[in-house]
């Protein structure tokens, strides 16, 4: 099937082919779970009984799991945002020379992500089943998909962390083999053969030889001088 030429330049545009690299479509998925987590509950995450209109919490009537979740949710929805801008922008901070801090931060961000969501998940599957949903009156449906969507995103954020590892060990090489060259250049620079000069020339050599060895002949043959002994009188 052949695409029309707008389409076609479409789906090569730098836009398409940056949402499309693995990166990208982690971290959109990463944001869309979180905002499934927190709108769920700040939807019907606090909800009434029939015999009371007081609001409560539906994972046990614990405040603390369902604030937990919404504030969670909304701080990794806006952290996915943000990076996926920084990603748009790879090249000015390449530029800049922060890109292994960018990579750092983000590897460091995607790890205490997987470990946050992981312990969310725990912890509202635990309250959820010492709650009685049968006493709400919106139903169930709403605490059930902030479950699974925290399930969801865990392996989202060690993928994510999966791909900033990689950026981090493929970049590590690089100033070892610079530091490398630039020592290799020293040592080409320190050779014997430059270090000698036309002003010093060595030593070594037959001439050098015949000279010291004429010398301490010539001192050896010179003839010496009696000593005079004063004899004692008798």
């Amino acid at each position: 099937m052949h695409l029309p030429e707008s389409l076609q330049d479409l789906a090569d545009s730098e836009t398409v082919r940056f949402l499309k690299r693995p990166k990208s479509i982690s971290r959109v998925c990463g944001g869309v779970f979180s905002l499934v987590i927190f709108s769920s509950l700040l939807i019907d995450g606090y909800q009434n009984r029939a015999e009371s209109s007081e609001l409560h919490c539906v994972f046990n009537r614990n405040y603390v799991a369902c604030a937990f979740a919404v504030r969670a949710g909304f701080l990794s929805f806006l952290s996915s945002l943000v990076f996926l801008a920084l990603d748009s922008h790879e090249n000015r901070i390449i530029e800049s020379g922060s890109k292994t801090a960018f990579r750092l931060l983000d590897f460091i961000l995607a790890v205490i992500w997987a470990g946050v969501w992981f312990g969310a998940f725990c912890f509202l599957a635990n309250q959820w089943q010492h709650s009685n949903s049968k006493h709400f009156l919106t139903g169930n449906s709403s605490p059930k998909a902030a479950i699974a969507f925290a399930f969801f995103s865990v392996p989202v954020w060690i993928f994510q962390a999966y791909l900033a590892f990689q950026d981090l060990r493929n970049e590590a090489p690089f100033p070892y083999k610079r530091s490398q060259d630039e020592g290799a250049v020293v040592l080409n620079t320190l050779s014997p053969s430059s270090t000698s000069s036309p002003a010093n020339p060595p030593t070594t050599g037959p001439n050098s030889v015949s000279y010291s060895s004429s010398a301490l002949s010539s001192y050896l043959t010179t003839p010496k001088a009696p000593r005079l002994a004063m004899m004692p009188d008798s």
